[in-house]
């Protein structure tokens, strides 16, 4: 038996909870629906009813580490104070020498506010024109309605008459049969996130970009129009894609392999930094 940690990813359709052991194995996962109309205190009740049962549930696995928590919005690391923006949208993390970045108070990578169009879509965040408004799964469903109000597909048009069904997914299934609006609402998709890679690239130099999350997995619908884009904006990522210097050395821009798991282990892996964190310090100290 061995130790464990607990995450929560806290998103603006799903509450998912899950316990994962030091080996990084995922033990048990529990999903709930994130029902943001009944309020906060519902929504932290239901968090804490499901974190006990697993913890219940694994109590002789081993010890419980810690429970690591993600949510959408900012954080200061400082107060520990949270503003909940249960909207789904594009998130981000830099991570340098194997640890999250945090910044100074918490809030770096905030890369779903990206400008990537001047004069763009307004934005909840007061702005216009955020990566956000056009590479999330909300922001797909969006511009698929506007095709529809300008009579640019029959299709769309009859997927829009049941509005469970229009999602982003279905507009995906839509696109890779070739269906033109459809297809065009990836490739929007694409660039905007070529935009804000290109960026991040020129500033960073970082050797890898990795982009997770549900709307990932229509990657063969945007992806060409995103390495376009980035072709385009970047000058850094021209000289040093894995086309130009080879693949173990050039700048890789991929998918994400944990999928729409990845929250979950982020989550649960952060208690166990935490822990080693302290322990070095204790050592160090004492040694």
């Amino acid at each position: 038996m061995g130790d464990y940690s607990i995450g929560v990813d806290l998103g603006g359709t799903n509450l998912r909870i899950a316990a994962v052991d030091s080996d990084g194995k995922l033990m048990e996962k529990v999903t709930l629906g994130a029902e943001v109309s009944r309020g906060r205190d519902f929504i932290i009740t239901e968090m804490c009813k499901a974190i006990e049962t697993l913890r219940a549930k694994h109590r002789q696995a081993g010890e419980l580490l810690g429970i690591g928590i993600g949510v959408p919005g900012f954080i200061d690391m400082a107060t520990g104070m949270v503003m909940y923006t249960l909207g789904t949208g594009v998130g981000g993390g830099l991570v340098f020498n194997g640890r999250l970045w945090h910044g100074m108070t918490g809030m770096a990578g905030e890369l779903g506010h990206f400008n990537v169009y001047a004069d763009g879509h307004p934005c909840g965040c007061g702005s216009r024109g955020c990566l956000e408004q056009y590479a999330s799964a909300t922001a797909v469903v969006r511009m698929a309605r506007e095709a529809i109000t300008r009579d640019e597909s029959a299709e769309l048009k009859h997927l829009s008459h049941d509005p469970v069904q229009f999602t982003a997914r279905s507009i995906y299934n839509l696109a890779v049969q070739r269906e033109t609006a459809s297809k065009k609402v990836f490739e929007n998709v694409g660039r905007a996130l070529g935009i804000g890679i290109g960026a991040m690239v020129n500033a960073l130099n970082l050797p890898m970009y990795v982009i997770g999350g549900g709307v990932s997995n229509a990657w063969d619908a945007f992806a060409p129009a995103m390495f376009e884009e980035i072709k385009f904006r970047s000058s850094i990522y021209s000289l040093t894609s894995p086309d130009r210097i080879g693949h173990d050395k050039g700048t890789i821009i991929t998918r994400a392999l944990l999928g729409s798991d990845a929250g979950l282990y982020g989550a649960a892996r952060l208690p166990m930094l935490e822990g080693f964190s302290q322990f070095e310090k204790g050592r160090h100290t004492t040694g």
